[in-house]
């Protein structure tokens, strides 16, 4: 009877254990190949070890989930506990998403990082006032562009079908002369293969993911911009964990986020070495293209700040003076 009484009393702690498991779905927009859904895999181990199995995350790569531009509602609704999402994709919601996608603002990891400490407090307010919050951010590596021809200027990009992921991509082909069209990650490959598409500016991580080198031959390392990714959180679902699992979920998150810049630093190197192996030419831009590029950068800065008003200004004085 005792013997019985014990298996019973064990079975019950089990499905209370059973039951205490929560599961949280992140949906992510790139290859689970690519270093950010790496790092979001990690990230989710990490987790489930430091809460003893007690939250379980799963990673949704590649828009299996969700698309690109659905991943930040479906978080704020609940459809999606967390999720991944690239910032400039934002920009037409709040002008202070797009900061890290305007030419040479933060044109190196150091200027990137220190970009993100200015924009993190404001990100925070305005995702805190949607019911979510941000959890951490990685900046993919610095911007070039792929063109099947070369370029010398930006005149020759004029009438160039021109991948654009985000208002400022699209504004950057309208400046100089090419035409944007509107493709996400998932798409690419598949835009560049039936001439949809023939340039775009990216890191040299997103032309190895889509295997742009079977396309485009050229890619010039203009180090543009650094445009970050930011895992978000909603709040009421944090808010539903016990202490514990919030605290190991945090320190999960500053853990991820240093582990992706140093990840962001060596895929930078290592893909663009991959890309010259596979037949792309890595150009240094022409001193006429970069004044070119400059330039377009000089006019996106001051059309941010004029649609970003006073609190565009105040992220650039304290970006500028740390």
């Amino acid at each position: 009877m005792k013997f019985k009484f014990a298996l019973t009393l064990a079975a019950l702690a089990l499905a209370g254990q059973v039951g205490a498991q929560t599961k949280w779905d992140l949906p992510a927009a790139y290859p689970a190949s690519n270093f950010h859904s790496e790092n979001l895999v990690q990230f989710a181990n990490d987790v489930d070890k430091a809460t003893g199995g007690k939250l379980k995350i799963t990673v949704h790569p590649n828009a299996s989930l969700f698309k690109a531009p659905e991943i930040k509602r479906a978080v704020q609704g609940g459809q999606a506990q967390i999720g991944e999402i690239l910032l400039v994709n934002f920009q037409n919601e709040w002008q202070i998403f797009g900061a890290d996608g305007i030419p040479f603002l933060a044109d190196s990891y150091d200027s990137a990082m220190k970009l993100w400490r200015a924009q993190k407090p404001m990100v925070d307010k305005k995702l805190g006032e949607q019911g979510m919050m941000v959890l951490y951010a990685v900046a993919w590596p610095p911007q070039g562009i792929y063109t099947k021809k070369p370029i010398n200027s930006a005149s020759d990009m004029k009438g160039l079908k021109w991948r654009a992921y985000s208002p400022a991509t699209a504004r950057i082909a309208e400046l100089v002369g090419a035409q944007p069209v509107t493709v996400q990650a998932a798409e690419l490959s598949q835009a560049m293969a039936t001439g949809v598409v023939d340039s775009y500016m990216s890191s040299g991580s997103t032309g190895w993911d889509t295997k742009t080198y079977e396309h485009i031959k050229n890619w010039y390392d203009t180090q543009a911009w650094l445009p970050k990714n930011a895992v978000i959180v909603n709040r009421a679902a944090f808010n539903a964990l016990d202490k514990p699992t919030q605290e190991a979920l945090l320190k999960a998150g500053a853990d991820a986020e240093r582990r992706g810049w140093e990840m962001s630093r060596k895929t930078n190197t290592e893909v663009l070495e991959k890309l010259k192996a596979n037949g792309m030419t890595i150009h240094a831009p022409s001193t006429q293209l970069k004044a070119d590029m400059k330039k377009v950068g000089d006019t996106m800065l001051k059309e941010w700040l004029d649609k970003a008003g006073p609190e565009g200004q105040q992220l650039v004085d304290a970006y500028r003076k740390m």
